[in-house]
């Protein structure tokens, strides 16, 4: 008697299902599909949501270190989506802004988002959609309370 086909099969954790769920998304998210890669994707986005925005507040914001944040701002002012200045009222600080290209890659980014997401998403209707886009808030949120304690 094979005792492994009797014996129940365990579900798959929840990181696991999210590690899964990230790598299919990855390998979607594509440089051709967004037109830049999804990090830098991410960082121009909240730079927009969030005008006024430090170099620090993405770190926290994106839950990134330091260095990787430096190297996405470094590549997305190379290709003039964004540019970093000197805060007038403490001249250790950056705030980093959109330029008008970055705000047009970007809106053309977010179309080829939506279409993957809708792709992704196709067996939820458009309640669970919300329902899950809801969980994932406040698990974000919880984990940055974390973060900032």
């Amino acid at each position: 008697m094979d005792v492994k086909k009797d014996e129940p099969r365990s579900e798959p954790g929840f990181v696991s299902l999210l590690t899964q769920l990230y790598k299919a998304l990855n390998r979607r998210a594509t440089e051709e599909l967004l037109g830049m890669r999804f990090k830098p994707y991410m960082t121009l986005g909240y730079i927009r949501d969030h005008p006024g925005t430090t170099q620090q507040e993405l770190e926290s914001a994106l839950l990134m270190d330091a260095n990787t944040v430096v190297l996405i701002l470094n590549e997305l002012e190379a290709a003039q989506f964004s540019m970093r200045r000197r805060d007038p009222h403490d001249r250790r600080r950056h705030i980093v802004e959109l330029t008008a290209s970055g705000r047009r890659a970007l809106e053309r980014a977010d179309k080829a988002r939506e279409s993957l997401e809708d792709e992704v998403l196709s067996a939820l209707s458009p309640e669970e959609r919300r329902t899950v886009r809801k969980l994932l808030e406040r698990v974000l949120e919880s984990l940055h309370s974390e973060a900032r304690v």
